[in-house]
């Protein structure tokens, strides 16, 4: 095995429990992969042998330390200060809240091999021009990024640009304290650059930073974007309607559902390739007063307008988590959430939801009901009952459907919804 050690692919396994300063010199020259999973509870002795691993920067090929002390995190990175030539996977993390910034000095400014890069809690505000020497990165995940580690739009879009084999791309800030300043606002620049291999966008932050970034960006292969907003009261989204529609895959969604949950909402959209069901895009807004869900969730529906216009298959419910109703909640919220919903043929209700839903529809029957929902056809109850008090306001409807002319049927159905 020694003698192609390079052709069988062996590596070295350094973790916090490994006595790595007594045992590394019996073993050949193998590459090192240092994980700190299983992390001691003398964190002083896990320290120690793991920077008696990092001591060897020419074969660490691999850090994986996503869950560590922030005491230990700091007496790492100064042991990290150097260039490791050969590391290709790189992860840090910590959930502490009060991480001490990286240095600019951190792996000597470049990484030249790196392929994937991982950091949690982590302010680091030298993490630009490191980027900018990871030229083969193919994964890119920034989670919990305090606003003190805060890199703006075009100084991402900079980043961004060298990285030409990147496929994963998540950007998760850890406030809404993280957000572009008006004040030096621009107009966004009329060249933009293109990620070519991109398939994956995620993104948790405020409206304003997205529509900077994506105004700038073309991504024509990308398969799934997941957006969370922090809540705000306007949602204005000109700019990311224009980038799916740049996409060739985003921009023709087939199905949509809406989840109601206590402290979020959320709307996904589907494509369906060889008759199977896959999640394009999915928009989450973090608030709790149902009222507020509604009308954050309406805005950004409406300001999707081309892109929802075509569904015909649309599906509304809660989990067990059910967000406060309000009783004094007006038709109208309703209205508004279902009006992008031109082509809609098929409505799909929770029992709990219909008794909500269906009175505002129903003053709309008629020329009203064309005009908001002109293709409603069916909807569809989960858990629908053959009596009780939502079977009469089913009944209301349905009566004055048909005499308005424009008859919907109601019918029972299990959901399955994502």
């Amino acid at each position: 095995m020694f003698t192609s050690p390079h052709r069988l692919k062996l590596q070295l396994l350094c973790t916090c429990t490994t006595p790595v300063g007594k045992t590394l010199h019996v073993w050949p020259e193998l590459p090192i992969v240092i994980s700190g999973y299983d992390y001691p509870k003398s964190l002083a002795e896990g320290a120690t042998n793991i920077i008696a691993a990092l001591q060897h920067p020419n074969r660490v090929c691999e850090i994986d330390l996503r869950n560590v002390p922030v005491s230990v995190l700091e007496r790492l990175v100064t042991a990290m200060q150097k260039q490791f030539r050969v590391l290709r996977r790189l992860m840090l993390g910590t959930n502490h809240e009060c991480a001490s910034a990286f240095p600019d000095t951190f792996l000597a400014g470049s990484a030249p091999h790196l392929r994937n890069l991982q950091l949690s809690g982590i302010p680091f505000l030298g993490l630009p021009n490191l980027l900018l020497s990871t030229t083969n990165l193919v994964h890119l995940y920034l989670f919990d990024i305090p606003h003190s580690g805060y890199v703006s739009p075009e100084a991402m879009v900079t980043c961004l640009s060298a990285l030409t084999k990147l496929k994963s791309l998540y950007l998760e800030f850890r406030s809404p304290l993280s957000r572009p300043d008006h004040a030096n606002r621009r107009p966004p620049p009329l060249a933009r650059i293109t990620l070519p291999a991109i398939s994956t966008l995620q993104f948790k932050g405020v409206s304003e930073y997205l529509e900077n970034l994506v105004a700038q960006i073309d991504a024509p292969l990308l398969g799934e974007l997941g957006i969370v907003f922090f809540h705000q009261l306007v949602f204005d989204t000109p700019q990311l309607l224009r980038f799916v529609r740049r996409t060739n895959t985003l921009r023709e969604p087939v199905e949509a559902d809406v989840l109601f949950r206590g402290n979020f909402v959320r709307v996904n959209l589907y494509s369906r390739r060889q008759s199977v069901k896959h999640k394009i895009l999915g928009s989450t807004i973090l608030c709790r007063e149902s009222d507020w869900q509604l009308s954050s969730l309406s805005q950004l529906c409406n300001s999707f307008l081309p892109l929802l216009s075509g569904l015909e298959h649309v599906g509304i419910c809660e989990d067990s988590l059910r967000p406060h109703w309000h009783d004094d909640m007006e038709n109208t919220q309703w209205l508004e959430l279902l009006r992008p919903f031109t082509a809609m043929k098929n409505l799909y209700l929770l029992k709990e939801l219909a008794p909500r839903i269906l009175p505002a529809l129903q003053g709309l029957t008629g020329e009203g009901l064309t005009e908001v929902l002109p293709a409603l056809q069916n909807i569809f109850i989960d858990g629908l009952e053959p009596s009780g008090h939502i079977q009469a306001v089913i009944g209301k409807f349905v009566v004055t459907g048909q005499l308005s002319g424009h008859p919907v049927a109601v019918r029972r159905c299990l959901m399955q919804l994502s």
